[in-house]
């Protein structure tokens, strides 16, 4: 019996990383996962529209979950980010009295109501926890053996804990889990668990690409042929702007950035 949601792939990898969209979507089905994609699902706001309104955030996000709800679906998503402010926002419509109730207020002139049903949970998860590592390694046509592959979570997939609860923050192990299913020898250094620095690239751009550079720097010192995250905006930060981050660490990187 297929695993079924709602699928909800956020804003970049349908504009800046369609690859990453396209790749899901080729994979999925061996895996057993069947989806409904949310076409007319909003943004969730990223982080940044949460700094300035609140509600507007929680509506946009409430929004989404009430189309998933009216399917009878969860929502899945392939992003790191998107992970971490939907699950926030889900937990504070969920458990903050009266706030679901003002929300579904600004929902009403759309004929939109979330009951609070739906979980958000991205791909990692649901492949680590639903699928099986097993499954998955049974899947591989091109063993990963030959491999040394450095995990990168980034920020919103991992914290906060008592939101998220899915992995441990400070030592997590599901792509290490994913990294060895398929044949690779996960690396292990410092930046794993590290902001990419996307989310200041605008503002700061210089520290968000050291930051990035640095990240990177420590996973090819650790022997890594190539880095895997399960974040678009991740992989944007350590692929896009990769030629600036080693400058900025004096390092020719040369380093594929991989999805999950």
């Amino acid at each position: 019996m297929a695993l079924k949601y709602a699928l909800y792939p956020g804003c970049a990898a349908k504009g800046a990383t369609p690859e990453l969209y396209q790749s899901t979507m080729a994979i999925i089905g061996r895996l057993g996962i069947e989806v409904v994609e949310l076409t007319a699902a909003s943004c969730c706001g990223a982080g940044v529209v949460a700094e300035a309104d609140p509600d507007v955030a929680l509506a946009l996000n409430a929004r989404t979950f009430a189309q998933a709800e009216q399917l009878g679906l969860d929502v899945m998503t392939i992003c790191g980010t998107c992970q971490g402010v939907m699950g926030a926002a889900n937990k504070r419509l969920k458990t903050e009295p009266g706030l679901r109730e003002r929300i579904n207020r600004v929902l009403e002139p759309a004929g939109m109501t979330y009951r609070g049903t739906v979980q958000v949970k991205h791909l990692l998860w649901i492949v680590v926890r639903e699928v099986g590592l097993q499954r998955l390694g049974e899947q591989v046509r091109v063993s990963m053996e030959d491999f040394r592959i450095a995990p990168f979570y980034g920020c919103y997939i991992l914290r906060p804990s008592w939101d998220l609860g899915f992995d441990d923050p400070e030592n997590p192990t599901s792509l290490e889990k994913v990294i060895r299913a398929v044949g690779g020898e996960p690396v292990a250094y410092a930046g794993r668990t590290k902001c990419c620095g996307f989310p200041i690239i605008l503002e700061k751009e210089a520290i968000a690409v050291a930051m990035a550079g640095t990240n990177m720097k420590e996973a090819k010192d650790g022997g890594a042929d190539f880095m895997v995250t399960p974040c678009p905006l991740c992989h944007m930060s350590l692929d896009i702007y990769q030629d600036r981050a080693g400058k900025a660490v004096n390092t020719q990187l040369n380093l594929p950035i991989l999805h999950l």
